[in-house]
């Protein structure tokens, strides 16, 4: 077989030298660097036909022996390491190119945009090596708010079928009696909810504070001040109703927040999370205004919480017209709660 050169395309990088070989078949490659000469020998079919090709190029400032190339049905490519990385004015160490030698235009770059390229990199390395530096506390982030999501489901979870099965065997009566079998439970779920507070102000998640503070805090007010603290309160039927559109309303929007800490959307659990929400929410807020009004006359018979005043002023401050000052608060507070997360459906609805 005739020994032929084959046609060479090279272009750089501050670190590499590119050459594409135009040989088609390439087999049997022999391809080395001794003495900074770049040795080149193949079988295939170049644009003399079927031949043995080869060439060798003398390099213009030292390069690394070590040569690595990847063959395709059509060329072959060849990556030669510099040994220190900078810009050449040319390729070989001859001022005259081979006739077989051309620019590369696919992979062209002057000297600037090189080091756009390099820059760009670097700073890609950069971002690279702090994301991976930030991946153990995202990790440790998103590993406690899927547990937390958990509990608070399993809590509510087990609130909802208590409550649930009590219903279907007792029927009415289990309204009187909710308090002291469900309570518990409740005051573990609702002192947990605090951290729902916590979580936004330290930027653990980027819901606001202040709707979180309205939810938290309007609950544990009903929970432990109107409930915990009124024993004439806790045989009430009205606590049944909190407590069950509370838990409702929980066992889906506590999965919903668990899914998302994995990054998994469930269309169905994200229509009730936004759906069944709006008309339970109104009711709960409407159950918690019942259990406050039926608390004021109650208040004000036993005094409790009232504060002693001057003669000259009145005998005392009454707690229920504390009451009466925060569930007007309520109202206003549970209105702009409700038109947040009513945007928020809007806009899940919309997508």
């Amino acid at each position: 077989m005739q020994t032929l050169t084959p046609h060479v395309y090279w272009a750089q990088r501050h670190a590499d030298i590119y050459l594409r070989v135009e040989l088609s078949d390439a087999k049997n490659l022999d391809i080395c660097v001794q003495n900074n000469t770049l040795q080149f020998k193949a079988q295939g079919h170049g644009a003399k036909g079927d031949h043995d090709y080869e060439f060798s190029l003398d390099f213009l400032e030292p390069v690394k022996p070590e040569v690595s190339h990847r063959s395709t049905q059509r060329l072959v490519n060849v990556t030669v390491r510099k040994q220190e990385q900078r810009w050449w004015d040319r390729l070989t160490l001859q001022e005259r190119k081979p006739l077989f030698l051309a620019p590369d235009f696919d992979r062209w770059l002057d000297e600037s945009d090189a080091e756009m390229e390099l820059q760009a990199k670097e700073e890609e390395k950069i971002n690279k090596v702090s994301i991976e530096s930030r991946i153990p506390y995202l990790g440790l982030k998103k590993g406690y708010l899927f547990m937390y999501n958990l509990v608070q489901f399993l809590g509510f979870s087990w609130i909802f079928v208590n409550m649930t099965v009590r219903l279907f065997i007792l029927g009415q009566d289990s309204f009187y009696d909710t308090f002291h079998t469900i309570a518990d439970m409740m005051y573990f779920c609702q002192m947990m909810a605090v951290a729902e507070v916590m979580n936004p102000l330290v930027g653990l998640v980027k819901t606001g504070v202040f709707p979180a503070m309205i939810q938290v805090v309007g609950r544990n007010v009903i929970l432990f001040v109107i409930f915990g603290s009124l024993e004439e309160m806790q045989n009430k039927a009205v606590v049944f109703f909190v407590f069950y559109l509370w838990s409702t309303i929980e066992i889906f929007r506590y999965p919903f927040y668990m899914l998302a800490c994995i990054d998994t959307d469930w269309k169905l659990l994200t229509w009730l999370r936004y759906s069944i929400w709006m008309p339970l929410y109104p009711l709960g807020v409407l159950a918690e205004a019942i259990a406050v009004i039926q608390s004021l006359p109650i208040f004000d018979e036993t005094r409790l919480y009232s504060i002693p005043l001057p003669t000259v002023l009145g005998s005392s401050f009454s707690f229920s017209f504390t009451l009466k000052i925060y569930l007007a608060l309520m109202f206003l507070g549970q209105l702009d709660l409700l038109m947040s997360v009513r945007e928020k459906h809007t806009l899940w609805v919309k997508i």
